[in-house]
């Protein structure tokens, strides 16, 4: 008896030691749920996300030399044992119901440890609540409305700087070019650059940008002559225009996604708008696929962001993350794509952090995180969140569109003014 019951134990041990590497295998896969539009009208600027988000995942999960950031030599994440992240991405298309749909599913069914996304701000808010009543982890990458930090969540976290950050930015440049601290421009007298007019979309983020616009317009002392709310993806914008021209403001402010800032700028075109200052919020307006649609009919044109491709000579990581984008894909990473890697990057570091994919102990690493500027692309102080999860280290940028001597179109850094790559361009070229 005592020889069978030794045999017994002896199957039982080789069988668990059988199991074992199949277990710890099952588990070396770090599964992240992802939301993006990856069809509709956003599609494009989701599949430069997704793009940006899987080289980065790369970069954590593959040893990868020439990129002199401490996770670029991981080989997956330390602290628990080389697990590989990996992304499963869902497509919201801009829809705030679906997206709440999908993060429910991704939480359920695929059993994500946490989420990331989900660039519009209005499926953020709704993808927040489902992670919220679940307590699992989000970290959000690249929405920008404010109100998104101020619900006291603890089960978000956002990397990016928001509106308010930005929108300050904009009226430090009008203060700017009123005080003769712009690179290339003498002082404006500020009676001739007062008039202020904004079109925004009427969804969460686009309403978000106009109620920032109105207040910090107030306590900068400029007066917004005009102000519209309109329906995104409008198959027309010529009412708006001609509203927009009627109130002959100095300064044009937009916050359109792609399809209506292309749009909203053919339309001015075709009236042969004339302003003095032309600036969109981000999104449609630095996109890849707006300077390559428009080319150099967006001569003068301003647009805020965080990163911008000529930041690459001034910080070594910028340049080594944008070229191994550049050889993939055949584009030089924008503020939105930037932000997508800074996304995954932050999720990399906090993991490691944790030493844990429990949801409590990813909260903690959260909570805690302390990312420094220089293992980041970006232009920031690093990445640390405040108690409402917003990152208090972060900072906008505003560029220029500016026509070459060879007819093509770069966008160069005119804010903050030490950054400053090129002469501002002033007065707005127009349209002739």
């Amino acid at each position: 008896m005592k020889g069978k019951r030794l045999f017994l134990y002896l199957v039982v041990f080789l069988s668990v030691l059988m199991l074992t590497p199949m277990l710890f295998a099952a588990e070396k896969d770090i599964k992240i749920g992802v939301l993006y539009p990856l069809s509709g009208s956003l599609a494009g600027i989701g599949r430069d996300l997704q793009r940006a988000a899987e080289l980065t995942v790369d970069i954590v999960n593959n040893k990868t030399p020439g990129v002199d950031i401490p996770m670029a030599q991981w080989g997956g994440i330390p602290s628990l044992g080389g697990a590989k992240i990996k992304l499963i991405f869902a497509d919201h298309r801009g829809e705030p119901d679906r997206g709440a749909d999908l993060a429910k599913r991704l939480i359920l069914d695929d059993k994500v440890v946490g989420l990331m996304g989900a660039y519009n701000s209005a499926v953020t808010k709704t993808v927040s609540a489902v992670a919220e009543r679940y307590g699992i982890p989000l970290i959000n990458d690249s929405s920008t409305s404010p109100d998104l930090t101020n619900r006291g969540f603890k089960w978000f976290w956002r990397t990016t700087p928001h509106d308010d950050y930005f929108n300050k930015d904009l009226f430090e440049l009008l203060k700017g070019l009123t005080e003769g601290k712009v690179k290339g421009v003498k002082a404006i007298p500020k009676n001739e650059l007062k008039n202020l007019a904004y079109v925004c979309e009427n969804t969460e983020w686009g309403s978000s940008v106009a109620k920032s616009i109105e207040g910090f317009a107030k306590e900068y002392g400029f007066a917004t002559s005009k102000g519209m709310l309109y329906n995104a993806n409008s198959p027309d914008l010529t009412s708006e225009a001609k509203a927009l021209l009627a109130a002959k403001p100095d300064a044009m402010l937009f916050a359109s996604y792609l399809s209506d800032s292309l749009l909203m700028i053919r339309t001015l075109k075709g009236m042969k708008a004339h302003t003095k200052f032309f600036w969109g919020q981000d999104a449609g307006f630095e996109m890849a696929d707006f300077a390559k649609t428009l080319g150099t009919d967006i001569d003068g044109v301003l647009t805020r962001t965080v990163f911008i491709a000529t930041l690459t000579k001034v910080k070594k990581v910028a340049g080594q993350v944008n070229g191994l984008y550049k050889q993939k894909y055949g584009d030089d990473l924008t503020g939105a794509t930037a932000r997508a890697v800074v996304g995954v990057q932050t999720w990399a570091y906090v993991l490691n952090k944790a030493a844990s994919t429990d949801p409590k102990a990813i909260q903690k690493a959260c909570n805690e995180i302390n990312i420094p500027a220089s293992d980041l692309v970006m232009p920031w102080a690093g990445v640390k969140f405040d108690a409402t999860g917003q990152n208090i280290l972060g900072r906008g940028l505003i560029g220029q569109y500016q026509k070459t001597k060879e007819g093509t179109i770069d966008l160069e850094i005119v804010y903050p003014f030490e950054f400053a790559t090129a002469n501002f361009i002033y007065p707005f070229p127009g349209w002739d």
